[in-house]
């Protein structure tokens, strides 16, 4: 067998309008996590998050699968750890795409098991083919969760629903996934990428600023208690409004009308 190598793990496409699309490319293993291909896609955010030219990062699989989870093969050799990378920040994908300023949108293709399925909740806003489906078999494996799964999860969909998935390891279908609320639409499978493109366009329309800044409000506010969060978001909104302009608030509101005319 040809050894795997790191370019051949990630797909990295580049588009000149300000995105980039990362494909994990192990589709005979369902994309299944192996250290090498943790450390790639780690080092693939890194250095899409270190280039000014890309503002929002589209993350997808090849093949059937959008990520199967850690590599159990590669584990139960001795080979991996089931601490994914051990708690080396270096090689975390989950930690990379946690620290990337720009919104990462996740265009979930497949099947997304347990550290699959985190890796799918690590990103901003989800969209799923309708062959998609999501599964947590944490309990059934006997692995605790490491990237958020226990958390994450009832903050999206609530703990009664959670404790469901969690407890059962069952498949949620991705239509269901969407009535939840933890994935924000469903496509065909053929329109996944387009519909993935098109929402990464519709983000770069915004002001670069405030892409970055609207995005760590969120994040860093929902991580709060909500009284703490309104505080944190008045404090922001006037360190950051203290330098707006009125003129070019103006310009701005003209070009949103535009839109709205182009667009109803």
């Amino acid at each position: 067998m040809t050894p795997e190598t790191p370019t051949d793990l990630v797909l990295t496409e580049l588009h000149p309008a300000g995105y980039a699309v990362l494909t994990l490319n192990r589709p005979q293993a369902m994309n299944a996590l192996s250290k090498a291909l943790m450390t790639a896609l780690a080092d693939a955010v890194n250095a899409l998050a270190a280039n000014p030219a890309v503002r929002v990062i589209i993350l997808t699989g090849s093949g059937r699968a959008f990520c199967a989870g850690l590599d159990l093969k590669e584990i139960g050799a001795g080979a991996g750890s089931l601490g994914g990378t051990g708690g080396q920040p270096a090689g975390d994908p989950v930690a990379a795409i946690g620290r990337c300023r720009a919104p990462v949108i996740g265009a979930i293709n497949g099947a997304a098991v347990t550290g699959g399925f985190e890796l799918a909740l690590a990103c901003d806003v989800l969209l799923a083919s309708s062959q998609a489906r999501f599964a947590d078999t944490h309990a059934r494996i006997g692995v605790a969760p490491g990237w958020g799964l226990s958390q994450k999860l009832s903050r999206a969909i609530g703990p009664y629903r959670a404790r469901e998935v969690s407890l059962t390891g069952n498949w949620v279908g991705a239509e269901q996934a969407a009535a939840w609320g933890f994935v924000n639409r469903v496509v065909a499978p053929e329109a996944l990428l387009d519909a993935a493109r098109a929402l990464a366009m519709d983000m770069l329309g915004t002001l670069p600023a405030m892409l970055v800044r609207y995005k760590a409000v969120i994040n860093d506010g929902f991580a709060l208690p909500y009284g703490e969060g309104m505080v944190l978001e008045k404090d922001r909104a006037r360190e950051f409004n203290a330098s707006v302009a009125a003129g070019d608030v103006e310009q701005r509101r003209e070009a949103v009308r535009q839109r709205n005319r182009e667009t109803s």
